[in-house]
């Protein structure tokens, strides 16, 4: 990482030093969370989780190499540096926006939404690595550790930061804005999800469009016209936003859709630099307004239209996100990362154009508040009004999907299983070779388990 001494990192965090002189002005190599990963000269900054104290590996990682640590306990007798500080959670975000601000030319492209942060987070990494030299969030790393440990994996030859930054309350946006200082912003939509916390739409409207206090104020707003919620912003520090969708009046658009069914779509892509006709390979609808996202911010960084299409065409999916998977028995669509009311929708939507039986294998959506049970029944209605042959619903949430699919005169079929394993252990009764089998559920159902058996199983 950029030279950044223990000095450096003590005023950043408003911590006090313990150590030697020496030590004070040496350089840590990288910033770590997590004892197992240390590596020479690291600072480990010690977390209290919801299970684990990092600061019972202190000793440990010390020992293993690590230059200094940031305790919020004294360490008497310590014979090593540290940085005594009140909360190590807020040490690591002040230090990560300290590290940030370091890169005065680097830019970031700060990216957020209900649904789609990923996968957009991906196309846009496909486009401008066309040009540029990128950094973009591994996994899952877009909440308030996640994004500093991002953060501090920047380097010298990074022209481009691409920051997913996720959230569930109120205030959270903000604080990830004031680390990542992003000079783009880029906002999917606003659909159900967290309404836990944020209530309502208008409060997820409310809670994501805090990313445009800390950003550039020269920057630009990249957001989804289509949406409803995203359409009603205005000028954000004086600038209108630019708009992105399938209606000719945005500022980017697609018209001439082509849908080749689970090999993606085809469509013509109008920017103000001209237009041009691409394939975005993973399939489904939302995939072209990803293309548009990306089109978008190509254009506000330089990029040609051929630069911009050779990026779209060149994406590929990753695991858990819309990941097609093909076994000698079964056509997988992987799409178990995470799920809310409108992702579900939209993967069942992209399983409704198999030409083959179709199955969704669904769990429950968390986070939903009061309509929980409502979301879920919609999700069982979508399902058996576009055909799918069979709906299988796991776990005590998804049993509204499957009085969704029952409340709809159709030849759809659900059936509900309490766990996992009690799906697996009946599952080769009804699923037949050559199907096409949706899997999706939240993150917490461990649904890659399921994903993992299916390409096992042998039809």
């Amino acid at each position: 990482m950029r030279n950044m001494s223990l000095k450096e990192i003590a005023v950043a965090c408003a911590g006090v030093y313990y150590g030697d002189e020496d030590s004070y002005y040496k350089e840590v190599s990288g910033v770590t969370i997590d004892s197992r990963k240390i590596e020479k000269d690291n600072l480990f900054v010690a977390i209290r989780g919801a299970r684990v104290d990092g600061h019972m590996f202190i000793n440990q990682v010390i020992q293993d190499g690590a230059l200094c640590a940031i305790s919020e306990k004294r360490i008497e007798g310590a014979k090593f540096p540290y940085i005594l500080v009140n909360s190590g959670e807020q040490a690591l975000k002040d230090i990560a926006e300290h590290y940030r601000r370091s890169f005065h030319r680097l830019k970031v492209v700060g990216i957020s939404g209900s649904v789609g942060k990923t996968s957009t987070k991906e196309m846009i990494g496909s486009v401008l690595e066309q040009k540029y030299s990128v950094l973009k969030t591994a996994g899952n790393f877009n909440n308030e550790i996640g994004l500093p440990l991002t953060i501090f994996n920047i380097r010298e030859e990074h022209e481009i930061a691409i920051l997913e930054m996720g959230i569930s309350d109120f205030g959270e946006m903000e604080r990830l804005a004031r680390m990542a200082r992003p000079d783009i912003c880029v906002l999917t939509n606003i659909g159900c999800a967290h309404l836990e916390q944020l209530k309502t739409r208008e409060g997820i409207l409310k809670a994501k469009t805090e990313m445009f206090q800390f950003m550039n104020p020269e920057g630009t707003v990249i957001l989804n016209g289509d949406d409803d919620m995203l359409a009603t912003v205005t000028a954000v520090h004086k600038k209108t936003p630019q708009f992105f969708g399938l209606s000719s009046d945005r500022d980017f658009y697609a018209d001439e859709v082509e849908n080749l069914g689970l090999k993606g779509t085809t469509c013509t892509i109008h920017t103000p630099q001209g237009a041009f006709r691409a394939t975005v390979s993973i399939p489904g609808e939302h995939m072209v307004y990803n293309a548009l996202a990306g089109a978008a911010v190509g254009c506000a960084l330089g990029l040609t239209c051929e630069q911009i299409k050779t990026g779209i065409e060149a994406l590929v999916p990753i695991s858990g996100r819309n990941n097609l998977i093909e076994t000698d028995s079964l056509t997988i669509i992987d799409d178990c990362y995470n799920a809310n009311p409108a992702s579900m929708k939209a993967s069942i939507d992209v399983l409704s154009k198999a030409g083959t039986r179709k199955v969704a294998i669904l769990g429950g959506m968390y986070e939903l508040g009061s309509i929980e049970h409502e979301m879920h029944y919609e999700t069982g209605i979508h399902a058996a009004r576009l055909g799918i042959d069979l709906v299988c619903c796991i776990g005590d949430l998804a049993k509204g999907i499957a009085d969704g699919v029952n409340a709809v005169p159709s030849a759809t079929r659900a059936k509900h299983f309490d766990t996992k394993e009690e799906f697996l252990a009946e599952c080769c009764q009804f699923l037949h070779k050559g199907d096409t089998i949706l899997v999706k559920a939240s993150h917490c159902m461990e649904f890659p388990k399921i994903v993992d058996a299916l390409q096992k199983l042998e039809l």
